[in-house]
């Protein structure tokens, strides 16, 4: 029945009385919901239902009678008046029905109810009927908009993954495609990792770890993945962290630029995310206090309910807002809102009135709304072109990248046929046949990473990348047809220049070593092979001392240089590359007679020797040339061939460079015997096969001698004594000398610190220290403790070093004498005159002593320019303070000179031989 005042069945211990109005605090209790609502209550023991007003309008427009009304109404209350009979009270119940209305519409109502009664149990039901229609179709939108943006990925043409706790659980079309999989079946359930290369891995899970929010995403990045098969492809990817079923995941999108490996442009798709829809349920007072705010209007609005209940509605949701306006436009009207920290919010509201105000429903479809936006936005913002083509063949929409990519208007594309697009293949053009789209249209097949040539109304070209797939794969019969496509001409110019970059030198834009042996194995393999091939391997004289002395801009320069010589020297058809440094080749298979070769090898050389003009100076170079020769028959490889024609450089090197050598099998077994030497003289170090001799530096004035210099001598057991001209390069050439110097110094310091110590002399030891030896970053600390082991006095020691090895990087070489320096030695610059340093230049350097190369003391007694220059030499070194040590004295003739041009000492032969360290002492003993 229908009453002003609602009864409440057995409602004396509720704190309501039988039979009276019921107040808002119980339905309050209940919570509301709905765009309409009405309040009910049924009493178990008189079987009664009633109702307040409203209820009319929620089951029928205000047309039913009461008759119909209460027949509607416990039809829906039906399984509630039923089932709680037995009910404890204050029991709550919650029930969704459907019934149609008068005008034959659908409609679902929400029954939500709580037991009432006393201690002796449950007299009735008190309830409140919402209208939720709107609420199930805001759920179908939602269902239709999440299945509108499933076709999207679906249908991308980027591969899209999505993995939970690292299993794969969603992949769509394109990354079963480009994973080389069959289905989805092979690839759903299988860890994330098996699809990574293990160079990829890390980067891959630090960027997974930095996402810690719903909705961060990485910057996209180069990713090499593997397929099923194990080949690699390279793809730039993008990582979201999302949900999946509810439970957090992430959610990947990959485009393959394997093609294009220098790929500039990033991924533009990113998915949209669908928002959580939520109602808010706020309940006021007729003059729009707020009187109840459940949680869902605390996460749309930002308050919460202690702070929104008694406030002002209209404050609250930053608009204004009249529940009897509402009810006047038929209880349902859209507008916005504002979020507490003033973002704008999309709500639709319903109200209803009861008793002493009003119940608003506030819908946030703002997510709905934004993701519908996101939608289109997404694919007008691409970077791809799209465009949909129907079963006509006709254009029927295009997105602005693709009316970009074509190079025409968006209202000039629209209604084209497809087929008057000019593409071309590799070939040639694609005739209206082998389009891809009338192709996909026609087999339903998708095509994918097509890469093409389009012809563009201004008549200029660009390269895409084109997927072409059925719009709706589900029903082919559609033969509509989507195509993306990619603007990828940078890109594939990048990738032709990479290429070239790949085989050629970038200094000289000569074939690097790459080409060159590509190239010769090419030309020693086929039935067109030539009846002779020659490898001209070059290496330029000089030009370390260039490089080291005017710097690696001018080596650069005088490289071009060169290579450009050596460019236009050859034939047409002959190969000159660069093997680095200063070593190049030639390759040519058009001649075939020795003097032919040789005639060949001199005009290089000429070539080469031409001067060279940079900045301003003139410089000379001139090369050291090993020639090798293979005959049609001949089995070596390319890399053979380099090999030997390297041995045959090599030699003409030994023999004073500036010529040519040809390769022959003696070369190479001197060059193992090189390396068989180079062993042994490793295993010297081990088998104490090397030893030490003394020659004696005398004073010239007192004749005393007052220092000896180490020199190493090597007695091999099957050789007999190799000669240090012979083994000190090869140790110098590999690892050894810095081992070999450390034993040298190690047992030199130990030998004198006794020598004096038992014949009571104050003698000074000299010993070399080779370039390499400079580079060792343990020198220092070696010598100091060769010091500190052998109780020699720092003073007592002489460290030697060549002047060309100072020359070669002047500010590392100081750094390195300074510290020996500091530690108490004293320092000498060995063979003076032979490089191209300057007494200048030499003063910035910590030196104590100053060696004059024994080519100047050998020519001093029969020419007057070489008594000039040691007597400049001796009288610049004394002005800065350097002791001057002549070398190779032989007799006394040239010790007399020496002491009228004042030297302060002198060693050679005349003076001393180097000697083993009892048969010296032992003489001076």
């Amino acid at each position: 029945m229908e009453a002003d005042a609602l009864a409440v069945p057995g409602a004396g211990n509720s704190g309501h009385p039988a039979g009276t109005p019921l107040g808002n605090g119980p339905v309050g209790d209940l919570g509301l919901a709905g765009d309409h609502a009405a309040i009910w209550s049924y009493d178990f023991e008189q079987e009664t239902l009633s109702w307040l007003p409203g209820l009319e309008n929620l089951l029928g427009g205000g047309v039913l009678t009461e008759a119909e009304i209460e027949s509607r109404l416990a039809d829906l209350v039906a399984p509630l008046t039923s089932g709680t009979r037995t009910s404890p009270p204050w029991r709550e119940f919650e029930l969704e029905q459907s019934f149609r209305n008068p005008a034959g519409e659908v409609r679902w109502v929400r029954l939500r109810a709580r037991t009432i009664g006393d201690d002796n149990g449950s007299t009735g039901l008190l309830g409140i009927a919402t209208d939720v229609t709107d609420i199930r179709e805001n759920r179908q939108a939602l269902e239709d908009l999440t299945d509108r943006y499933r076709l999207l990925v679906e249908l991308s043409p980027d591969a899209v993954c999505v993995h939970e706790a690292g299993v794969v659980t969603y992949v769509n079309r394109a990354a079963v495609s480009a994973l080389g999989a069959s289905s989805t079946a092979e690839l759903i359930g299988r860890p994330i990792m098996d699809f990574v290369a293990d160079e990829s891995l890390p980067a891959l899970l630090d960027r997974i770890a930095s996402l810690h929010r719903q909705g961060a995403s990485t910057d996209p990045a180069d990713t090499v993945m593997l397929r099923l098969d194990g080949t690699k492809y390279l793809v730039q990817s993008i990582s979201v962290r999302t949900t999946w079923e509810g439970r957090p995941a992430f959610q990947v999108i990959m485009r393959d630029i394997s093609a294009q490996k220098a790929a500039e442009a990033t991924l533009r798709y990113q998915a949209a995310l669908i928002s959580h829809v939520s109602d808010a349920i706020i309940a006021t007072s007729g003059t729009g206090v707020v009187t109840s705010w459940n949680p869902a209007a605390e996460n749309v609005y930002g308050w919460t309910a202690g702070e929104a209940i008694g406030g002002t509605v209209s404050e609250l949701v930053g608009a204004e807002l009249d529940p009897e306006t509402v009810l006047r436009r038929g209880g349902v009207m859209r507008t916005t809102h504002r979020h507490r920290n003033g973002s704008t919010l999309a709500i639709r509201i319903s109200a209803a009135e009861m008793n002493d105000g009003f119940v608003l429903v506030c819908a946030d479809e703002t997510a709905r709304r934004r993701a519908e936006q996101h939608y289109s936005t997404v694919v007008a913002s691409l970077d791809e072109g799209v465009v949909v083509i129907g079963p006509g063949g006709l254009i029927e929409s295009a997105n602005p990248a693709a009316c970009r990519i074509i190079g025409v208007g968006h209202d000039d594309l629209i209604g084209v046929p497809c087929v008057t697009l000019e593409l071309y293949d590799e070939q040639g053009r694609i005739p209206p046949a082998r389009m891809p789209s009338v192709i996909t249209r026609r087999t339903g097949a998708t095509l994918t990473g097509l890469v093409l040539r389009l012809r563009r109304p201004a008549g200029d070209d660009v390269w895409i990348s084109l997927t072409s797939r059925l719009l709706t794969p589900e029903d082919p019969s559609a033969q509509a047809v989507v195509a993306s496509f990619t603007d990828i001409t940078e890109r594939r110019a990048i990738g032709e220049r990479l290429a070239h970059e790949a085989t050629h030198d970038p200094l000289t834009e000569l074939a690097n070593r790459t080409l060159v042996l590509d190239s010769l194995a090419e030309a020693l393999s086929g039935a067109g092979r030539a009846e002779l091939t020659t490898l001209l391997f070059i290496d330029l004289d000089k030009f370390k001392v260039i490089n080291d002395s005017l710097g690696h801009s001018v080596g650069d320069k005088v490289l071009r240089i060169a290579g450009e010589r050596l460019r236009r020297g050859i034939g047409e058809n002959d190969l000159v590359g660069r093997l680095g440094g200063d070593e190049f080749v030639v390759v040519t298979a058009e001649i075939t007679e020795p003097h032919e070769i040789k005639a060949l090898a001199e005009h290089l050389r000429e070539a080469l020797t031409e001067p060279i003009t940079v900045n301003g100076r003139q410089l000379h170079i001139d090369a050291s040339i090993g020639i090798v020769t293979a005959a049609n028959d001949d089995t070596r490889t390319a890399e053979d061939l380099l090999r030997d024609a390297d041995v045959a450089m090599y030699q003409a090197k030994t023999l004073g460079r500036a010529r040519y050598e040809f390769f022959d099998v003696e070369l190479r077994e001197r060059m193992q015997r090189r390396l068989r030497m180079e062993q042994d003289l490793r295993d010297a170090l081990q088998n104490e096969e090397l030893w030490t001799a003394y020659q004696p530096v005398v004073d010239i004035e007192s004749g005393e001698m007052v220092a000896v210099e180490a020199l190493l001598r090597w007695k091999h057991p099957a050789h007999g004594t190799i000669s240090p001209a012979e083994f000190i390069p090869l140790a110098e050439e590999s690892d050894l000398i810095n081992l070999i110097g450390k034993y040298v110094l190690r047992t030199t310091t130990r030998e004198i610190a006794r020598r004096r110590e038992q014949l009571g002399i104050d003698l000074n030891l000299k010993v070399n220290l080779s370039a390499r030896q400079l580079d060792d970053p343990h020198l220092v600390a070696g010598v100091q403790d060769a010091l500190k082991t052998t109780g020699l006095p720092p003073r007592a020691l002489t460290l030697e070093v060549t002047e060309s090895a100072l020359m070669r990087d002047q500010a590392a070489a100081a750094e390195v004498l300074t510290s020996l320096r500091d530690l108490g030695v004293s320092l000498a610059i060995d063979d003076f005159g032979t490089g191209y340093s300057s007494l200048a230049q030499l003063q910035r350097l910590p030196l104590d002593t100053l060696k004059i190369d024994r080519t100047f003391v050998t020519g001093i007694a029969e020419s007057r320019d070489a008594a000039a220059i040691v007597k400049s030499i001796i009288a610049m070194a004394h002005a800065v303070d350097l002791i001057v040590v002549a070398e190779g004295v032989e007799d006394e003739e040239q010790l007399a000179i020496l002491r009228e041009l004042h030297c302060d000492q002198a060693q050679g032969f005349h003076l001393g031989r180097p000697a083993p360290p009892d048969e010296l002492f032992g003489a001076v003993g």
